[in-house]
Order: structure tokens, then C-alpha cells, then sequence
């Protein structure tokens, strides 16, 4: 059986490759994307199990990619777990408003990772 597919996005060196290890050492291919204008096509392409997507870019508007994933309908049923330093309010809004199945904490996001996938991957 192959192992699921989580395609990362980050800029941020940490905490970016702590989640890639993290996420391998749970038995998840791992594709990290570097361009996030791109994202929305390599997850059409790519057809992960589900999305992590660091807010903080100097790149773009994250929370906006978000809304284009989810309002693709190729895209839209992909969970997406977005998150933020706990000081950028605004950056953990702009997740949740763009529509990210859940959005968390920089400094839970690993030791939680485990119970915050199944939260993000449980079928409603």
C-alpha cells in the first residue's frame, strides 16, 4: 500500500522542515511546495491526502489560496491545516476566513500533530 500524500507549503525554515520529518516519521509522503501561486495546480496534479500550509508568506496572500482550493471543485474536498505564529491574530483569522478545515498554532502545531490530523482528516 502506498503512503498518503501531504503536500507542505512554508518559507519559514522552522517550523517548515520539523513538520516534513514529523509528517515522514507518521508514514506520509511528503511534497513541499515552494512557489504558492503554484499550489492550487500541484495539488490538482498531485491529489494529496491533505494540505499544510504555513500563513506566513512573503510571497502571496495564503488565506486567498486557500479560498482557491476551496472553491475549486478538484481542490475542495482536500483538508487544509493552516498555521501561525500565536502572535499573528490577523494571519490565523485570515486561514479560518479563507476556509482551512483547521487552523493552529506555531508552537502546537508539532507536538499536536498527530491528534490535528485526525481532527483535520475526520470525515464529517
Amino acid at each position: 500500500m502506498t503512503k498518503p500524500l501531504a503536500l507542505i507549503f512554508y518559507e519559514r525554515l522552522l517550523p517548515g522542515s520539523q513538520l516534513v520529518n514529523r509528517l515522514q516519521d507518521l508514514g506520509y509522503r511528503v511534497t513541499t511546495v515552494n512557489d504558492l501561486g503554484a499550489l492550487t495546480i500541484q495539488a490538482k496534479s498531485e491529489k494529496p491526502m491533505l494540505i499544510v500550509m504555513d500563513l506566513t508568506s512573503d510571497r502571496g496572500d495564503t488565506g486567498e489560496v486557500i479560498r482557491e482550493l476551496k472553491g475549486n471543485s478538484e481542490t475542495a474536498y482536500m483538508p487544509v491545516l493552516a498555521f501561525a505564529s500565536a502572535d499573528n491574530r490577523k494571519l490565523l483569522s485570515r486561514g479560518s476566513e479563507g476556509g482551512a478545515d483547521l487552523v493552529a498554532m506555531d508552537d502546537a502545531i508539532l507536538p499536536q500533530l498527530p491528534h490535528l490530523l485526525d481532527q483535520v482528516l475526520e470525515v464529517n
